[in-house]
């Protein structure tokens, strides 16, 4: 078959690699132009003119002249994988079959730009990867396959990601080759069980000390490496410290410290309960270490090193600059 390739981001290299590799032909690779300061080419740009294939950057995919230049290359069919835009029906219409598109959960859950994040935010142990027609909803199209996978308990989910664009990879091909058969099968989603996973945002990383240890540890996990979990140190000589929560762990020995923190403001979330070689902190319903973290205009480090260079004390608190502290409730 002919395929167009859509994709910005690095989700999408593995497929178009996969892809490029069969026996099918890759007409153009399409991706989202640089935004704002960024000047560099996108991932799946990159990758596509290391393969020596037509690339293409337009502003948009749905504008009119965007449109007639996709219908020009005669397409069967378009494949669709961490793109960044909403496709119109006059641009699916533009190839045989419409598109298909990669989708990083197990839909219809999570449906929207951040699956993976939101897997790991509400603490699922299980995600894994869709392939689906694409429709007028957003990701509500039938589905033609899904994978599932496991989640490690210690990845964030930039490795989440990397794992499944890996396996999507080969689901995709796999489904490819299934249209071009005209053996595939689609499935149609149930929308009763449909949840959304909308873009994160930066405020997103802000810390609420008075969630479970676990929910936190959950945020620090789906927010690496973007946007990254925060939250700032209370001292008593000086203006709070932002600091990036880059690791965390719930132990042992995170909750014989919260279990024998002495002091009553010490229980309280967010305060220190311990800052001799290790960093232990309240939650709301336990302790909990933190592993790594970054102060800002520093590089990322180890608590312990954080602790040597700082003079944290048992009963310092950690929250929100000066607003109150947030919630991911939705």
């Amino acid at each position: 078959m002919r395929l167009v390739m859509l994709g910005t981001g690095s989700f999408a290299v593995p497929t178009l690699h996969a892809l490029a590799a069969s026996t099918h032909d890759v007409a153009c690779v399409i991706s989202r132009p640089p935004r704002g300061r960024q000047q560099q080419a996108s991932p799946l740009e990159q990758a596509g003119e290391a393969l020596g294939l037509k690339t293409w950057s337009p502003e948009s995919v749905n504008l009119p002249e965007s449109q007639a230049e996709l219908a020009s290359f005669e397409a069967d069919l378009l494949v669709v994988c961490d793109y960044g835009e909403i496709l119109r029906p006059a641009t699916l219409d533009a190839a045989r079959l419409g598109a298909i598109n990669l989708h990083g959960s197990l839909l219809p859950k999570y449906r929207g730009a951040a699956p993976v994040q939101w897997a790991m935010l509400r603490g699922e142990t299980e995600t894994g990867n869709s392939v689906f027609q694409i429709t007028h909803g957003l990701d509500a199209g039938p589905c033609f396959a899904q994978q599932r996978i496991l989640i490690d308990p210690d990845e964030d989910a930039g490795q989440l990601e990397t794992r499944l664009a890996e396996m999507g990879a080969k689901l995709m091909s796999q489904v490819v080759d299934q249209l071009a058969a005209g053996t595939a099968k689609p499935i149609e989603q149930d929308a009763h069980l449909a949840c959304k996973a909308p873009r994160l945002k930066k405020e997103d990383g802000a810390i609420a000390w008075s969630r479970s240890a676990q929910d936190i540890r959950n945020q620090v996990r789906a927010l690496r490496p973007w946007p990254r979990a925060y939250t700032f140190w209370h001292r008593a000589e000086d203006v709070p410290l932002r600091l990036v929560i880059d690791r965390v762990a719930i132990g042992e020995a995170a909750a014989a410290v919260g279990k024998t923190a002495a002091l009553p403001a010490t229980a309280k979330p967010g305060a220190v309960l311990s800052a001799d070689s290790r960093l232990f902190v309240a939650a709301g319903g336990g302790a909990l270490e933190i592993l790594e973290l970054q102060p800002a205009g520093k590089r990322s480090m180890a608590a312990a090193d954080f602790l040597r260079g700082h003079h944290v004390r048992v009963g310092d608190r950690l929250g929100p600059d000066m607003a109150p502290e947030v919630s991911h409730a939705r």
